[in-house]
């Protein structure tokens, strides 16, 4: 991004946790959250287009990649998250946001707009969910399996461990993260699928199996009907990982949203067809004003 202004920083969240950021460009400023154990690079789409017109912010969550790990942790949470993103914009003095999620940072999203509400210009949500997203995964209830999965590390960690590891280090890993963290694979581009992969493996298992349980537990319903900012909602209508009925239900619910589908759009649809995603984005924002 050649010409295009950038800083990094730290901010000390509510408990003391270093919270890492980036911002690109200037402008009004556009925050974005990534999903679960994901990186940056879910929207280098994104901030690299956006970022020529307006101040990007990105944020690494806390226990992920450059944001420390929280010494207490059960504090890895969604409303953990949501105040580390209060304080990354009150750093920053920034005055109104247009909010960017995708996936679990739709529960983040939602959870900032209750602490944010005056200072939210907009919101942009894609392929996200607010409540448990597991029960319909893959169409299947995968609550069980979970379940099952977290027993045994609680039971055997280090066994676990070592069994997450070299089951990441296979050959056959990339393939596989690329459906289960729900890519079209005919359009995504490979690299981004590594570096994805490689973001997983740098993520601590008691962080990822904290957070995700909270993320199962988390249920912003009741939130939805308080959104009041312009919201645009966007769905990828091959999402197996969020089926588009979570979509459905939030922009029923969010009043005035719009929804937009993207066809053959995976769970990662701002990946997958991202100057499409971009476009819609972009006339979003202008239609509102931003």
């Amino acid at each position: 991004m050649i010409g295009v202004k950038k800083q990094t920083g730290t901010v000390k969240s509510f408990d003391g946790t270093e919270i890492y950021y980036e911002v690109l460009g200037e402008g009004r400023p556009i925050l974005m959250a990534y999903g679960i154990v994901c990186v940056m690079n879910h929207w280098h789409f994104q901030s690299s287009f956006f970022s020529k017109n307006y101040q990007v912010i990105l944020v690494d969550y806390r226990g992920h990649h450059k944001s420390a790990v929280p010494k207490n942790i059960e504090d890895m949470t969604v409303a953990a998250i949501a105040k580390d993103f209060v304080a990354v914009c009150d750093h920053l003095k920034l005055e109104s946001v247009s909010l960017f999620s995708h996936s679990f940072g739709a529960q983040v999203a939602l959870e900032f707009y209750t602490h944010y509400k005056s200072k939210i210009n907009n919101m942009v949500l894609i392929n996200g969910f607010h409540k448990n997203p597991i029960k319909g995964m893959f169409g299947m209830d995968m609550v069980p399996t979970f379940h099952k999965i977290k027993a045994f590390y609680d039971s055997l960690p280090e066994t676990f461990n070592f069994l997450w590891k070299s089951a990441l280090d296979n050959p056959l890993a990339l393939p596989f993260m690329g459906l289960t963290g729900g890519f079209n694979l005919r359009l995504t581009n490979l690299n981004d699928i590594q570096v994805y992969l490689r973001g997983v493996k740098a993520i601590p298992l008691d962080v990822f199996l904290t957070l995700f349980e909270d993320m199962m537990a988390y249920d912003a319903t009741d939130i939805l009907s308080t959104v009041t900012c312009p919201t645009l909602i966007i769905a990828g209508n091959k999402d197996n990982v969020t089926p588009m009925a979570f979509q459905v239900e939030m922009h029923e619910k969010i009043q005035d949203s719009a929804l937009q589908i993207i066809p053959y759009g995976s769970h990662c649809s701002q990946l997958d067809m991202p100057d499409f995603v971009n476009l819609k984005a972009e006339v979003f924002l202008k239609t509102h004003g931003y």
